[in-house]
């Protein structure tokens, strides 16, 4: 097989595993809380990039200088982040989850606008405005009413966005630690230290005993989520990244919410609404253009930094 042709398989089998995330989170958080799942994660997670770092032979421990930084981006990109997607999962669905996680992209603008001083053409423009009135389409799906935002579906998209928000946040904080270590060891870094901050409140709430309660698919999920998604999905990512442009490794990532909508309905039976699936093209729509006015590079992980969904 061609290292192109090899690479896109790669990267596709990526999205894959991250656009079933969001329905292995919803199939998990039936048995455990979200402090739980979010936090077994996280150790599942390290252990498996550790087991990749040392078959590579790679340093298991980063230089001592960078501990600081790798801290902040376990706070902001593994412990936060996670948390809000988690509770926001225990009130909306994961399609509508995965439509509004496309967004990211259009804060990376934003704030590259106000912290980069990058200048807003008419056609980025003309795609943040789509992106944002495909946002509002799929939180109040088409409908405006007194009652709306009561709802826990409506409380729970607002999570989502407030977790795109902070993930390209994330972005602009983790660039130079990635440059600086590497993208695999601040993505096992990070995830050391998001471990760590989950642990006071894992041992506060006696987070073990609800492993009791795990069902089969329960368990499942959890391994797919901490496994797959957190471990296995990075090195085919960074595999793909590594042999081929990645302006066209990231290109499969439009794909994602696309995967997320077929599982949800096949493994969950969510219900897509003409709404919704209206919003998440328009915020599609609106990150092609975004992406189109101004091609950016990520860095060695989805949507620029080293932790995923």
């Amino acid at each position: 097989m061609k290292p192109a042709v090899a690479a896109g398989w790669k990267a596709f089998l990526a999205v894959v595993f991250w656009g079933i995330s969001f329905v292995a989170t919803r199939a998990a958080l039936r048995d455990l809380s979200p402090l739980t799942l979010v936090a077994t994660r996280a150790v599942l997670g390290t252990a498996v990039l550790a087991a990749i770092m040392a078959w590579r032979r790679q340093p298991l421990v980063p230089p001592a200088n960078q501990w600081g930084a790798l801290a902040v981006m376990g706070f902001v990109g593994v412990f936060f982040h996670q948390w809000l997607q988690a509770q926001a999962l225990t009130m909306t669905t994961a399609v509508r989850t995965g439509w509004l996680i496309g967004l990211i992209p259009i804060w990376s603008a934003i704030l590259a606008a106000l912290f980069l001083r990058e200048r807003f053409g008419p056609l980025k423009l003309l795609g943040l405005a789509l992106g944002f009135l495909g946002a509002v389409i799929v939180v109040t799906r088409g409908r405006l009413d007194a009652h709306l935002f009561a709802l826990p579906s409506t409380r729970g998209d607002l999570l989502v966005l407030a977790s795109t928000l902070n993930w390209a946040f994330y972005t602009i904080l983790s660039t130079g630690t990635i440059r600086r270590v590497g993208s695999v060891m601040a993505t096992a870094g990070s995830m050391f230290f998001g471990a760590l901050f989950f642990l006071p409140l894992f041992l506060w709430h006696r987070g073990w005993t609800e492993y009791a309660h795990l069902t089969p698919p329960g368990g499942l999920a959890v391994a797919f989520l901490g496994i797959g998604c957190s471990g296995v999905a990075y090195l085919l990512w960074y595999g793909a990244l590594a042999a081929t442009d990645a302006g066209k490794v990231s290109a499969f990532l439009y794909i994602e919410p696309l995967v997320t909508l077929a599982a949800a309905v096949v493994l969950l039976g969510e219900e897509v609404g003409l709404a919704t699936l209206l919003g998440g093209l328009v915020v599609l729509a609106g990150v092609a253009l975004v992406q189109r006015a101004h091609a950016v590079k990520p860095a060695a992980a989805p949507q620029g930094v080293a932790i995923k969904n």
